[in-house]
């Protein structure tokens, strides 16, 4: 015989007529409520809350953009979904904006031109109120898409003339001269830099600060030290072999993220070479697991909680106030050093 399901068929779905029976109030005062209508008390509100928890009603989220003009939906575009800095970023991001009533929608553009016009694509015509575009970079093929249909934007380091769009400044420097110093406290020298791809602004603006804060420590760099990589794990090993086959190598290196400083934790492995003790190690941006690096890793922290509040809080202002003239435009995102084991005095002080 066939087996017979023990669940039960699912009865009658409560709708908002339910809800407002429950709260004893008005189809209206629970449909101002779930689309949060100042018009509402926050006695009635409460009311209607608990109704809707108790009846476990999902609210139809389609209608509400219909009756509201706005999606109560935000949109963030990443770079590269498989670098753990961005499913941090978008973790934080979401967690800050269904705090305050929002639903987010997210793409990775690959790196890829024609990926992120197809991202922006979709943010479109899930009528968002506003996409956080954290390409670093590769903000170019959503500007026409996003910018000139009138959807806010808030972009990464990339400041642009429009009224719908923001920027966050994030400040490398401060990081990156603390952690130039830390390593000539420690007595190092000759420091190499891997550099992100320089097709990246924000690649460029860390390999500057970098050059910068060698300066001011008195320290000269040498141009076969810096290398272009990639941000990737790969990038990093082969950044590593590229000095290590010079004759004259660095004490130290400075990476411009955390991927390419892990890959090159695993390729000094790889050369019998021991962090800290033969080569100092700092990554940027201090992943979650970069303490669980063996050594753990030095690094300049970007913090993914600030700079998803910063986004959120720009596009927030956009989508609530749009015709505020004093409106804040532009958020500034530091970074700090956090020392840990792959950092130590050179074998040789110079």
């Amino acid at each position: 015989m066939p087996r017979q399901s023990s669940r039960k068929s699912a009865g009658k779905l409560p709708d908002i007529r339910a809800v407002a029976a429950m709260a004893k109030v008005s189809i209206a005062t629970v449909s101002r409520t779930i689309n949060n209508s100042p018009l509402v008390s926050e006695r009635l509100k409460k009311r209607v809350w608990q109704a809707i928890k108790q009846l476990n009603y999902l609210p139809n989220t389609h209608a509400r953009t219909l009756v509201s003009g706005r999606s109560r939906l935000l949109g963030i575009i990443v770079e590269n979904i498989t670098n753990p800095f961005f499913p941090e970023l978008v973790q934080s991001f979401e967690e800050i904006a269904v705090a305050h009533g929002y639903e987010i929608l997210v793409s990775s553009s690959s790196s890829d031109a024609a990926v992120l016009a197809t991202c922006a694509r979709r943010m479109l015509e899930r009528k968002v109120d506003g996409v956080a575009v954290m390409t670093f970079g590769e903000e170019e093929p959503v500007l026409d898409q996003l910018v000139h249909r009138g959807v806010p934007i808030v972009l990464a380091e990339f400041k642009l003339d429009d009224p719908k769009a923001s920027t966050i400044l994030l400040d490398y420097s401060t990081g990156i001269h603390a952690a130039v110093r830390h390593l000539a406290d420690l007595g190092h020298r000759s420091i190499g830099f891997l550099a992100g791809p320089r097709s990246l602004h924000s690649a460029i603006t860390r390999e500057n600060d970098f050059r910068a804060a060698m300066q001011a420590a008195g320290l000269s760099t040498q141009k076969k030290w810096t290398i272009e990589c990639d941000h990737t794990l790969k990038g990093g090993v082969s950044g590593f072999e590229q000095l290590r086959r010079l004759t004259n190598r660095p004490s130290a290196i400075i990476c411009s993220n955390d991927m390419t400083a892990i890959g090159v934790l695993r390729a000094a492995y790889m050369a019998g070479l021991r962090v800290p003790e033969d080569l100092s190690v700092i990554g940027l941006d201090d992943v979650d697991f970069a303490e669980y690096t063996l050594p753990p890793l030095t690094t300049i922290r970007l913090s993914r909680v600030d700079l998803a509040r910063s986004a959120f809080e720009a596009l927030r202002l956009q989508a609530e106030d749009p015709d505020n003239p004093r409106m804040q435009r532009e958020f500034l995102v530091s970074t700090s050093l956090v020392v840990r084991g792959s950092t130590a005095p050179p074998k040789t002080k110079a």
